[in-house]
């Protein structure tokens, strides 16, 4: 039997095998079963979904279900952003949403992100009870429905369109007058995703010289998964140099993560672009206050934080724990190294789309510079930390022999010794002697385990990856 199960993001699952319209009836339902007790059905709950395949008739099949328990139902009226979906909760002081998206994940798969009224995703303790009710409700999946005409004639569903206040949201923010001055020239790629419509109409409007690819829905995204990675935005990295523009956006399926191009072509890495934004929110706008990295990401963060006295907090994987810092105004920028981010003053959730525009503020600031000069002003400052993520796929059978030897970890890793043991959800981060350090994780969406290294050296990356794809395999 299928059991529904809630990871680092919200639910996911193959369409017609797991995810299916029934099993999305009976989360619904558990959503709505706790928004009746918490008292949330009059405030109202934001529906709103991609560009994945039958996303939008998955989002009204949970808009009947949430109507006929008493739920007043905000349904977004276009594939909406996951960020602007969020913002909307907290303009409209709603009760929380339901986002059908499998964000970066292949074309095969949806999910169902659940987020609070606070803006951010649901914590732990909340999906832990969605996801026992649902799984309940999977021994008689009868659940209340009405249609959506008669949800609306009674008052229960309201159509929006969240893009108007979302994008004045982001003028309010981001400095588009020294844009507006520096007049860039960018290629945008939003990968077939939510930010159609979004990242190019801010761009455009703030005065950059736009070209946009993939700007079509496609529930295939072109053969490959939506997730603005190296390997998946080579078409943009050719643009940007033939083009001769200073800068490439990417943004991801529901644009919650973001990739950025430097003007010769090349991938600047999401730990790269946090630690140089975090330079340059803490100069431009004379922030003061503290950072939120998750356990994953970057120390590149910390050395940039020393410099400036910033607090550092370090967090479990997963941006609700950085959203929640950042609800509670605890810190001007949060981040992850698998390209999430989030700012003081904004919203609790990652947003791609105020990324891309945050990094061509900052180049536009620095007048016209390349991030690579960037980059290596900040080494320059701080040291040079360089990191780098490695997916590995497994068995059933090999991620149970990897959890048992997690259970005891090594005392020393590729020669060096272990001077720190982080013990995580399904993980281990390994602090080594000379700074460096390891993590390996079990993906909480993925067959999969993901590897993290950090040293000062490509050979020394080498050589902590090598010793990791030893461990993860036995």
């Amino acid at each position: 039997m299928v059991q529904i199960k809630f990871g680092t993001s919200g639910w996911r699952g193959i369409i017609a095998e797991d995810f299916t319209f029934t099993n999305v009836r009976i989360v619904a339902q558990a959503i709505a079963e706790y928004l009746v007790m918490e008292g949330l059905t009059e405030k109202g709950v934001v529906i709103g979904y991609d560009t994945r395949f039958l996303s939008e008739a998955f989002a009204a099949e949970a808009a009947k279900v949430l109507a006929a328990n008493g739920v007043h139902v905000f349904f977004c009226s276009q594939p909406t952003p996951t960020p602007a979906i969020s913002h909307e909760i907290l303009r409209r002081g709603a009760g929380g949403a339901i986002n059908f998206t499998a964000s970066h994940n292949p074309p095969e798969y949806n999910g169902i992100k659940f987020s609070s009224e606070w803006g951010g995703p649901a914590l732990p303790g909340v999906t832990g009870r969605v996801e026992a009710r649902a799984n309940q409700l999977l021994r008689d999946p009868r659940v209340p429905l009405i249609p959506l005409g008669l949800a609306e004639a009674r008052g229960l569903l309201e159509r929006i369109d969240p893009r108007p206040p979302y994008l004045e949201k982001l003028r309010q923010i981001v400095n588009y007058p020294v844009l507006r001055e520096s007049q860039l020239k960018v290629v945008l790629d939003p990968l077939y995703g939510t930010a159609r419509g979004y990242l190019d109409a801010a761009c455009s409007e703030a005065g950059c010289h736009v070209k946009t690819l993939h700007s079509i829905r496609d529930p295939y995204f072109g053969g490959r998964p939506p997730e603005p990675t190296e390997e998946n935005l080579g078409e943009l990295c050719f643009e940007v140099v033939e083009t001769g523009s200073h800068l490439g956006l990417a943004t991801d399926g529901d644009a919650d993560r973001f990739g950025v191009v430097d003007a010769d072509g090349t991938l600047i890495t999401p730990n790269q672009l946090l630690a140089l934004l975090l330079k340059h929110l803490v100069k431009s706008r004379g922030w003061k206050g503290a950072v939120a990295r998750s356990v994953a990401t970057s120390h590149l963060i910390d050395a940039v934080a020393r410099k400036y006295g910033i607090e550092v907090y370090e967090t479990a994987v997963g941006f609700k724990y950085i959203g929640d810092l950042i609800s509670q105004d605890r810190i001007i920028i949060g981040g992850e190294e698998s390209a999430g981010l989030s700012i003081k003053g904004h919203v609790p959730e990652k947003d791609g789309i105020l990324a891309c525009l945050l990094a061509a503020e900052m180049v536009a600031a620095s007048g016209r510079s390349r991030l690579k000069a960037l980059l290596g002003e900040l080494y320059a400052e701080v040291g040079t930390v360089l990191s780098r993520r490695y997916n590995f796929q497994v068995t059933e059978e090999e991620k149970r022999s990897l959890m048992e030897r997690l259970k005891d970890p090594p005392l020393t890793w590729s020669g060096l010794h272990v001077i720190e043991v982080n013990a995580l959800v399904e993980g281990i981060k390994l602090l080594l002697e000379d700074g460096s350090w390891v993590l390996v994780r079990l993906s909480g969406t993925e067959p999969m385990v993901r590897l993290y290294v950090e040293g000062s050296s490509e050979d020394q990356l080498r050589e902590l990856a090598e010793a990791g794809r030893q461990f993860i395999y036995g």
